[in-house]
């Protein structure tokens, strides 16, 4: 069925921005799936207060069962639909009740999957021939099916961690979830010191899964005594110290080196 519905065209692509601009032009719609006629329904969800209301209202929309769910700033090259069909046709026979999938994700083992560009890490890790199964995935690229049922949490504020939520929300009902080698390049920034957004959503996944913790993200890991995320704070704190508003990413590598003897416990 899987196979059938991507020759056919059958996709719903989703992108959820503040604005429409050209990131998203350079990135995702320059994507050479998108750069001739094309049969895809592509939903460029715009000015929603958080990427869960915004996903949740395209899913409403799809007129297609399968839903991509994707960053502006990614890149989707020439391979990445044969090598998305070849994914689908795999779980078909495998797993055919799985609940997301993604290019990249983690265990709280911190064992992981993933094979993409980011310019902030480079290459993450090798190919793979089958799609491994991971507790989160990164939110760069998210797919599941509108019959699954699956929704975002719509009190989950912002734009983080509703990768990690959508993944929780997919185990709780008995759903694997998958990370699948489907190229992709995620053309962002590395991200020295994290937004209070962001930690805000650490704190709300927390509490709303506190059952199912350790909770390990592409970021950073959620645990009982919330040690990791006091540790990440605490480097941040001595980065606006020593950097002021600017330092170069070598300068970054130094100072990560110096301090990562804080650890990051549970």
């Amino acid at each position: 069925m899987h196979s059938k519905m991507t020759a056919a065209g059958a996709i719903t692509f989703v992108v959820a921005v503040k604005s429409r601009g050209q990131i998203l032009e350079d990135n995702f719609l320059a994507s050479p799936c998108f750069l001739k006629p094309h049969p895809y329904q592509i939903l460029i969800q715009e000015n929603f207060t958080s990427a869960a209301k915004a996903y949740n209202d395209a899913i409403d929309r799809s007129i297609n069962d399968l839903m991509i769910f994707c960053h502006q700033d990614v890149f989707l090259p020439a391979a990445w639909l044969s090598q998305l069909q070849r994914a689908l046709a795999y779980l078909e026979v495998e797993d055919p009740n799985w609940g997301v999938l993604g290019c990249g994700g983690v265990n709280p083992d911190h064992s992981g999957w993933g094979h993409l560009y980011s310019t902030g890490l480079g290459i993450t890790g090798p190919p793979f021939e089958r799609p491994g199964a991971v507790q989160t995935l990164d939110e760069i690229v998210l797919i599941l099916r509108k019959s699954s049922g699956l929704r975002f949490d719509d009190h989950l504020p912002h734009f983080h961690l509703y990768g990690t939520d959508i993944c929780l929300r997919a185990a709780k009902a008995g759903r694997k979830n998958y990370v699948i080698d489907a190229f992709c390049v995620h053309n962002t920034e590395e991200i020295v010191i994290l937004s209070s957004e962001f930690y805000e959503c650490c704190r709300y996944i927390r509490r709303t899964w506190k059952d199912c913790l350790p909770i390990q993200t592409t970021c950073i890991r959620l645990t009982r005594f919330n040690l990791p995320v006091y540790t990440m704070k605490l480097r941040e704190a001595y980065l606006r110290l020593i950097r002021g508003k600017e330092v170069g990413a070598a300068r970054v590598r130094d100072v990560q080196q110096l301090i990562k003897g804080i650890g990051c416990g549970s």
